[in-house]
């Protein structure tokens, strides 16, 4: 009798172990196909049209092609006895310093916004150069007044010119209701007062040259960023 119920149990098991693998080899060879589909399907997902290949194709040479002829810089964030604050993503700069016991001043500054044209020196073939312009507001004021003034400016790559200088109250409205003349209306003297005004706080050719090579450097971040910011949305 015992040898029966061993037999009968050795049956058993061993038709339980044919049903068993059967049920394996079943399910591996279900989720293999589930995979394979579903590998398939995410492959045409993810596969982009002729056009928008063609267009990272582009995007990605020319990102490359920045990267290696103009490879931009870190920006700074000091220059002389200012510290610069960039924004990333914006068209501006600011500048500020402390001068003397409770003088304050900032500077804010455009991208390049605009350029003329001029005769090459010393070119007898009448040949021009592009003077690049960025605009830049200068405020200066001492401690906690409710005045200050706001210089408007011209940066030029080799110079600084002031443009008008106005006295306005601390929520930029005008202390008064005559704004100035221009500036290039006044006298030579008064002038080259205000350009020594300016001068003697670090506000000079040499800061509008900086602001060029700065703004420059921004430009071709920018202009990489926003070229992976297009690329990135049609990637994904």
């Amino acid at each position: 009798m015992a040898a029966f119920l061993r037999a009968s149990r050795r049956s058993l098991f061993s038709s339980c172990g044919i049903l068993y693998s059967h049920g394996q080899q079943s399910s591996l060879h279900s989720s293999k196909h589930i995979f394979q589909f579903s590998r398939s399907h995410a492959s045409q997902a993810i596969q982009k049209s002729p056009f928008e290949s063609n267009i990272l194709r582009i995007l990605r040479n020319e990102i490359e092609y920045q990267l290696d002829y103009a490879p931009p810089h870190p920006p700074v964030t000091k220059f002389n006895t200012f510290m610069v604050e960039d924004r990333p993503g914006e068209q501006w700069v600011t500048l500020r310093r402390k001068f003397g016991e409770d003088e304050h001043i900032k500077i804010e500054a455009t991208m390049i916004d605009g350029a003329i044209t001029v005769p090459k020196a010393n070119d007898e073939n009448l040949a021009e150069d592009v003077r690049l312009h960025i605009s830049v507001l200068v405020d200066i004021w001492k401690g906690e007044g409710s005045e200050f003034l706001e210089f408007v400016c011209s940066s030029w790559p080799n110079s600084l010119e002031i443009q008008k200088v106005y006295l306005l109250r601390s929520d930029s409205s005008r202390a008064q209701p005559y704004m100035g003349p221009n500036v290039k209306d006044l006298n030579g003297g008064f002038r080259d007062g205000l350009n020594e005004f300016l001068k003697a706080r670090g506000v000079d050719d040499e800061l509008s040259a900086f602001l060029h090579e700065f703004m420059m450097n921004k430009d071709r971040i920018e202009a990489i960023g926003w070229l992976r910011k297009i690329q990135s949305f049609i990637e994904n």
